[in-house]
């Protein structure tokens, strides 16, 4: 089954609460775009659930971007057994008449099909009245009002489609008028007759008026094209056109197609018209919401921008104060307990071993520092959660529409960047919402500069033992020099590989400030805390075991066997003091700080990791022990910035802000745009990083 909806009429929430956690987001098979699947149990009792696909929001099934052409191919250019056996299409009650046209272009593919009315407690408090039965009525559909928020109507909903499974019922087409339809039905019924092969691999009216509209399937045959285009210059031109006409031989024979799409889409509008006239009643004067009233103020021209930078650094400061508590707290777990129940199963790694040096100093040591800070994770996603169930993220796109414009992109390249907050991959996969390919191929050489959730586990931990109370403002400052950086890049690139991208306006509809709900927001957490868990579980384990091993192994004869040999003497401490003296410019040119820096090429989660374990497998009794990572770091960059610690922690933080981001974000980059540009953005960002963190450290060696 297949979910199809405007953007913002509630379909994602309705997605939600209809599949829970039993969802999953990736690639549609062959395609490089990511939608959301889940089963949904349809079924009282033991009823098998079904596949549901979330497709992407588009207003139309003529793409303009590959996320909307994905919606189209789904539901037209499959045969018969690909496509959804059912389409629930969402309708916001509250926005009727610019919802039915995706509507009746959904009703020309012959898919059985659902209308869930979302959105009727807004409609309502704007004094719009829907009748579902009238509304059913007109568009020759069972229509099922929802509140997937509320969980209101899901029952029904899953009743209609239940109903729809059993008696399947072609839907109705559109009436797109008398003449159009006699065009569209006399081709639709020929394709029938005449070519099975169209009619197998597409709907036949689909085809028809793809066929009058200039386009048509490739496999269309010559005779075919004729008889659409002869239909198409008889529609737009009149009678004269018509073949044997007196007439004729002076019709225009080029015809410009667009006409006739003209007048398939006003035959949609007018069937739109009609629907709502038939199942709609609105009050004489539009009343101002308080929706209406609140955008006022936060889509401002002169203070949206600055609301919004308060409103994010509130969200850094809140995370960091209160995730310290809890962080600490399993530091101690993780350094007492855990730790002394594994020296208690596999033996002390001071008295030798390599299971136990493998799982004390390394999986628990590593691992243990880095899910320390779920905590911090899941206080700044439920922080995010709100805002973004609230509807607050929508506007700001709108805010910094501008902005964008200064790049050369539309406002809506921001929703991307701002999901590139959480994760880099899923804001590249987010690119393809944009319809121009220069803006996605821009936006995304600029993404990996956007810092990730991966990042702030490390800013975290410098800025909280350098920084103390001033912690909370430091990492929002790096989320500054972020958009910064973002900024200042895109202005660069275009100037020198996308001079030619065209401006486009801001098309983007405001959902309603809403209450978020407690389902909601747990719900998005979880699903991202997840994936960072996922993360620690997976690449991490995998990178603090290669690291442990590398640091077993002596650089060299004569400096120990196996597993007895200093982090500092091992080939792991070899490889990380050849490339330190690259960093000796901005002030951290030691070991260590190397170390983690190169371990962060594969995940930035494993930075935290790799610090950990540099420290604690040292491979002497006296060495250091969980708890201790904050005065060693504050020694090591003393040592290597010369007494300027400070400037030298600033230094590495926005290097690892702007340096080539992790293997995962690589591999998503080259999917989206390309081998070469990857490798491109990749040297770039090196570059980027390597002179911006030598230019703090100076400059802030001569001011502190």
């Amino acid at each position: 089954m297949a979910l199809v909806g405007n953007p913002n009429t509630g379909k994602s929430t309705l997605f939600n609460a209809l599949t829970g956690a039993r969802q999953r987001v990736g690639n549609w098979p062959g395609k490089t775009v990511e939608v959301a699947r889940g089963s949904w149990r349809t079924g009282e009792g033991t009823g098998a659930p079904v596949d549901l696909v979330d497709l992407p929001g588009t207003y139309s099934l003529v793409p303009r971007s590959p996320d909307e052409a994905l919606t189209r191919d789904l539901l037209v250019e499959r045969d018969a057994g690909g496509r959804p056996q059912v389409v629930v299409v969402t309708l916001d009650a509250a926005n009727l008449a610019r919802n039915l046209y995706l509507l009746a272009q959904v009703k020309d593919t012959g898919i059985p099909l659902v209308v869930a009315l979302t959105m009727t407690d807004t409609a309502a408090a704007r004094g719009i009245e829907v009748d579902p039965g009238a509304l059913s009525e007109a568009v020759e559909a069972p229509v099922v009002p929802v509140l997937p928020r509320e969980r209101k109507g899901l029952h029904a909903l899953a009743a209609a489609v239940r109903e729809a499974v059993s008696e399947p019922r072609p839907c109705a087409p559109a009436d797109l008028g008398p003449a159009v339809e006699d065009a569209v039905r006399g081709l639709a019924d020929r394709i029938d007759a005449e070519e099975p092969h169209l009619a197998a691999s597409r709907p036949a009216r689909w085809t028809a008026i793809s066929l009058l509209s200039g386009d048509g399937p490739p496999g269309a045959p010559a005779g075919l094209r004729e008889a659409a285009a002869a239909r198409a210059r008889l529609l737009v031109s009149g009678p004269a056109s018509a073949p044997g006409s007196p007439h004729a031989a002076a019709a225009r024979p080029d015809v410009p197609y667009e006409d006739m799409e003209i007048a398939l889409a006003e035959g949609r509008y007018l069937w739109a018209h009609r629907v709502h006239a038939a199942a709609v009643r609105c009050p004489a004067r539009s009343r101002a919401t308080w929706t209406d009233r609140v955008d006022r103020v936060l889509t401002s021209r002169w203070a949206g921008l600055p609301l919004f930078l308060g409103v994010m650094w509130a969200v850094f400061q809140a995370t960091t104060t209160f995730a310290k508590p809890l962080q600490d707290g399993l530091q101690d777990f993780f350094g007492g307990p855990v730790t002394s129940l594994a020296v208690s199963l596999v033996g002390d790694p001071d008295q030798g071993g390599w299971l136990s040096g493998l799982v004390v100093d390394g999986l628990i040591s590593g691992v243990g520092q880095l899910l320390s800070f779920v905590p911090l994770m899941a206080i700044m996603y439920v922080l995010l959660a709100l805002l973004e169930d609230s509807g607050y993220f929508a506007r700001a796109a709108f805010v910094a529409d501008r902005l964008m414009r200064v790049l050369g992109l539309p406002g809506q390249a921001f929703l991307p960047l701002i999901v590139g907050f959480g994760c880099n991959v899923p804001a590249l996969s987010a690119s393809r919402v944009l319809s121009n390919r220069q803006h996605r191929l821009l936006l995304g050489m600029v993404i990996p500069f956007v810092t990730c959730s991966a990042r702030l586990t490390v800013y975290v931990l410098l800025a909280g033992v350098f920084f103390g109370s001033s912690a909370g403002t430091v990492v929002f400052l790096m989320y500054v020099l972020s958009v910064v950086l973002v900024i200042v890049m895109g202005l660069a690139l275009r100037r020198v590989l996308f001079r030619d991208s065209a401006r486009e306006p801001l098309i983007l509809e405001l959902p309603p400030y809403r209450m978020p709900t407690l389902r909601g927001v747990a719900l998005q957490t979880w699903q991202k805390l997840a994936g960072f868990l996922r993360t620690a579980t997976g690449i991490v384990v995998l990178t603090v075991t290669a690291v442990w091993l590398l640091s077993s192994v002596p650089a060299g004869t004569g400096k120990g066997g196996f597993g007895g040999v200093s982090v500092a003497q091992s080939l792991f401490g070899a490889v990380a003091r050849f490339i330190a003296p690259v960093f000796s410019w901005a002030g951290f040119g030691e070991w260590h700080a190397s170390a983690a820096l190169v371990t962060g090429f594969v995940a930035k989660e494993a930075v935290v990791s790799t610090m950990t374990q540099s420290y604690q497998t040292q491979g002497a009794a006296t060495g250091p022990q969980a708890g201790e990572l904050g005065p060693q770091l504050r020694a090591t960059f003393e040592q290597a910035s010369g007494g300027h610690t400070l400037a030298a922690v600033l230094a590495f933080m926005v290097f690892l802000l702007a340096y080539t981001p992790c293997m995962t974000t690589i591999a998503a980059q080259r999917t989206e745009i390309g081998g070469k540009l990857t490798a491109v953005s990749t040297v770039l960002q090196l570059a980027v990083a390597w002179a911006l963190a030598v230019l703090v450290f100076q400059v802030g060696s001569l001011i502190a």
